[in-house]
């Protein structure tokens, strides 16, 4: 028999450490080559980590929530391959998160005035984690509660979920008497105010409401916006395009394309690559502010909202899109968004980005003023293609037809990026793509 220690693989340049979100093993499993063992999360994308060998799965080195270096042993696994000998079994690390870690350091202010902390385990044997134990002391909640609380994890442990239920329902069971209720509200220790802090209106919830937590990745977005807003001064400028002639075109090749390139060719690579195209005619788009500096992007990295299945959005890029023709683009905008849907991207995946593009005609809308995304400076819409009566200027005088007409909303720092160069910015890409030759082979 052999040991072999399952790392924490790398992400990415940028990319020190993960999440340990859940174990899709647990200890005593047999687990397969490639199989998934962890499912981990960074900052922007969630992902798993597959087991370089067979074998069996005899301990785990980090708790769910745990924060973990690239690099460090995550697990165990028995093998029956010689991979390299024996090693030695450390214990458990348990690492918690910053927040829990800024809990800890209040708890340990008023010590002085908690009587009985909540040790590691229970009278019965129960196990309870760091964090459960941290939020029971914080909450005021005895070893005696603890013990009726009925867990829902692994062995009937008590989950982080399980304590914040027991202390919501407990807070609404007191809301009629003025008496804190927990510890904390007890304890006077001086805090730092840094920002003022907005009040928020209160929320009326009835008893046919239901209350659902925001994902991990719903959380991120929400702060990323949030910040956005907060950071550039927004403004935004609209164009209409005609692309019929783009539309005929990709109709009259699709069937071909896929034939030869066994990629199905939509609009998003066709209107991408014509993006790129007008970015390298105004670099001063490609741009991020550092302080009062501005610092022009040399690559031209073009993010693309893609959708998740659980609803969220995110942005993968392509790296280098100016340098691709329609075939390297389609390919790359497929492959991204394949991933993106099967939750397979790679932290790489979506960074980097200096100018992104989001399709909302895809949801049915004609338009959209999008939310730049940081560090950018700049982010297109593109709205739906539909068909209008227009007018239509011959050398035989004007007349009305249907044409397939899209609106292109352009969202864009005021800061550094005037009406003049945000407006020109779209009417060049106009020009580009109504100048669309369909009789071009591809």
């Amino acid at each position: 028999m052999a040991i072999f220690e399952l790392k924490l693989p790398k992400m990415g340049e940028s990319v020190a450490e993960a999440t340990i979100t859940s174990w899709l093993k647990e200890v005593g499993d047999t687990i397969e080559l490639d199989e998934a063992v962890v499912e981990i999360a960074t900052d922007k994308v969630d992902s798993e980590v597959p087991s370089e060998v067979e074998g069996t799965l005899v301990e785990i080195l980090y708790l769910r929530d745990a924060i973990v270096a690239v690099g460090e042993t995550i697990a165990i696994i028995e093998t029956d391959a010689n991979i390299g000998g024996d090693v030695k079994l450390e214990k458990p690390k348990v690492e918690i998160s910053k927040e829990v870690e800024e809990v800890e350091k209040t708890i340990e202010k008023a010590t002085e005035i908690i009587s009985k902390p909540i040790s590691k385990t229970s009278d019965s044997g129960k196990f309870y984690s760091p964090l459960v134990r941290n939020i029971a002391q914080t909450e005021g909640v005895s070893m005696e509660e603890l013990e009726i609380i009925a867990g829902t994890g692994k062995e009937g442990r008590v989950t982080k979920e399980d304590i914040l239920k027991y202390v919501a329902d407990k807070g609404k069971s007191a809301k009629e008497t003025t008496e804190p209720t927990s510890v904390a509200a007890k304890i006077e220790i001086p805090i730092k105010v840094e920002k003022a802090v907005t009040k928020v209106a209160p929320i009326s919830v009835n008893g046919e409401d239901e209350i659902i937590e925001m994902s991990r990745m719903g959380k991120l977005v929400a702060k990323h916006m949030v910040n956005s807003i907060s950071t550039s001064a927004h403004v935004q400028s609209f164009i209409e395009i005609d692309v019929t002639n783009i539309v005929k075109w990709r109709d009259k090749v699709k069937d071909a394309f896929f034939k030869r390139e066994g990629e199905k060719l939509t609009y998003t690579p066709i209107l991408m690559q014509a993006v790129a195209s007008t970015i390298k005619k105004y670099p001063l788009i490609n741009i991020a502010v550092d302080g009062d500096h501005i610092i022009i992007k040399k690559n031209i990295n073009l993010g693309m909202a893609a959708s998740l299945a659980d609803g969220n959005l995110i942005v993968p890029v392509i790296k280098n899109a100016d340098q691709l023709n329609l075939v390297g683009m389609t390919k790359a905008v497929n492959d991204l968004a394949s991933r993106a849907r099967n939750n397979a991207l790679k932290p790489d995946d979506i960074q980097g980005g200096t100018y992104t593009v989001t399709n909302v005609g895809s949801f049915g809308s004609i338009m959209g003023t999008p939310i730049i995304n940081q560090p950018q400076v700049a982010i297109l819409a593109l709205g739906a293609i539909r068909k209008v009566a227009a007018v239509i200027e011959t050398p035989e005088g004007d007349f009305i037809g249907i044409r397939q007409k899209m609106f292109v909303s352009h969202s864009y720092d005021h800061r550094v990026v005037n009406g003049a160069l945000g407006g020109m910015f779209i009417n060049t890409l106009k020009d580009i793509l109504e100048a669309w030759d369909p009789n071009q082979d591809f």
